[in-house]
């Protein structure tokens, strides 16, 4: 690899991968004395941890832990708990719910521009990122406190500003940490930041939905609320040990009207279409598999699963097979084919193919009546989930090492873009589905139409990758 002055040049990378690096945590650097009124503003010219990374994973854990706890109830709260102004009952049909539960995630997903543009061109990330967290808890006592259709608007517009402003924010500061001595644990530390994500998805999805079922909607809703206010604290703290990359101001506007900021975003763009398919199938786990869970037999090993914590199988999978993908699967295929970045996300959109093939298979026995056990749509999770390790994780590096330097927020929420655009995709037909009442939609045809889809968008994928260069921008050290 040639190396150049990363803060003017591009550094190409190579079409194969390195020997992987092992997949353990290092020792953080202990910081020089910082004064307190001033911010480190580059990274440490050090081989070893960044010191505010800590700092960063703890309070993704948290804020994961309330994201995706309040997540997981909504469809369950929406179907059987929402009430009226009068407080009688006043759930909504199941198309309805699925349509509002996509929608609320694809405006979650939509806000990251909001944040971007506030990070990387005014404020900078960490105010940004404080900022918004504070509208985040908000959201979350909103839900608590009001159980009525306007507690749930309004609930979820806070918490899709607040959890979608941050986003790209955080993602973004993850790789600021980060110069050219240490990049070679920045793959590494995205994996710890993905296993912080769904450490804490794992435990929210147990605890939240079984809180709802024991202790009803206020309390199930508060809990996350109380997660996220610790996430804030936990960032907060973190302050003196972070790198702050300044604000880029008018420098964040010539560079991105520039003709290499043009030609750079609109490669990435080209990439970030294809995978906008891979969200609209996968954020499915949480509406439609929840539904077809309903209908299967859900006793495993002698115990009664609640159709909300099934979800948990994806997180806890995350955190099995990041490892072994890191250590064992991905130096094994690298002795086939070259593991770039771009091989292992086209890879992981073949696996989601084939998971929503097996959902398919599995609402195809429910249609003749049988009640089939929940160990199959487990088998369609393991599927799904390693499609997940081999897209999203990749493709978080992907974005940040792809963007220009006074970008890296900017191009962080066009990738959280493609959650958008496939949640409003999948929310639009459904709710499509709910008005036309179009027969060859329903049942299993719903998940082999997506399946279809799926199929055409990996294949469309891999010849799109094989002309695109990567390419390596990393923040000057100090």
């Amino acid at each position: 690899m040639q190396c150049r002055d990363h803060s003017t040049h591009l550094v190409s990378l190579p079409n194969s991968q390195g020997p992987a690096v092992p997949f353990t945590m290092r020792r953080p650097v202990r910081p020089p004395s910082v004064p307190m009124s001033r911010y480190r503003t580059a990274p440490l010219a050090t081989t070893e941890l960044p010191p505010g990374i800590p700092f960063i994973i703890g309070n993704e854990l948290a804020e994961r832990f309330s994201y995706y706890g309040m997540r997981a109830i909504l469809v369950v709260f929406m179907t059987r708990y929402l009430v009226d102004a009068a407080g009688n009952p006043a759930p909504m049909q199941e198309g309805e719910a699925k349509g509002y539960f996509h929608l609320f995630v694809s405006l979650t997903y939509f806000t990251p521009f909001l944040g971007a543009l506030l990070a990387d061109g005014v404020l900078g990330k960490y105010r940004t990122i404080i900022a918004l967290s504070l509208v985040y808890c908000l959201g979350h006592f909103a839900l608590a406190l009001d159980d009525t259709r306007t507690g749930l608007l309004l609930g979820q517009s806070l918490i899709a500003l607040g959890a979608g402003g941050i986003k790209p924010c955080v993602s973004a500061h993850v790789g600021d940490q980060f110069g050219q001595s240490n990049r070679h644990l920045l793959s590494q530390i995205y994996g710890w930041f993905y296993l912080a994500i769904n450490l804490g998805a794992f435990v929210s999805m147990l605890l939240i939905p079984w809180l709802l079922e024991r202790h009803g909607a206020s309390v199930a809703f508060a809990v996350p609320g109380l997660l996220m206010l610790i996430a804030t604290l936990v960032f907060w703290a973190g302050r003196h040990r972070f790198v702050h990359i300044p604000p880029g101001g008018m420098r964040f506007i010539r560079e991105a009207w520039s003709s290499e900021g043009r030609r750079g975003v609109g490669r990435l763009i080209g990439v970030f279409l294809f995978i906008t398919m891979f969200w609209a199938l996968f954020d499915q786990t949480g509406s439609s598999w929840v539904l077809q869970s309903q209908r299967m037999d859900r006793v495993l090993f002698g115990h009664a699963i609640l159709p909300s914590q099934i979800q948990a199988a994806n997180p806890l999978l995350i955190v099995l097979l990041t490892p072994f993908f890191h250590h064992l699967l991905y130096p094994a295929l690298a002795r086939l084919i070259p593991m770039t970045a771009l091989n292992k996300i086209a890879l992981g959109l073949s696996f989601t193919v084939l998971a929503f093939a097996l959902a398919a298979w599995i609402q195809m026995r429910i249609d003749t009546g049988l009640k089939p056990s929940i160990g199959w749509q487990l088998l369609a999770y393991l599927l799904l989930t390693s499609a997940e390790v081999m897209v999203s994780i990749t493709s978080l590096e992907f974005a940040y090492t792809q963007a220009p330097l006074t970008m890296k927020s900017f191009v962080m929420a066009l990738y959280l873009g493609t959650v958008a655009l496939g949640n409003l995709f999948t929310a639009l037909v459904n709710f499509w589905i709910e008005r036309s009442k179009t027969p060859w939609l329903d049942g299993a045809g719903y998940f082999w139409f997506f399946t279809g889809l799926m199929l055409a968008t990996a294949l469309g994928f891999f010849a799109y990758s094989r002309n695109y260069r990567e390419e390596l921008h990393l923040q000057t050290e100090r």
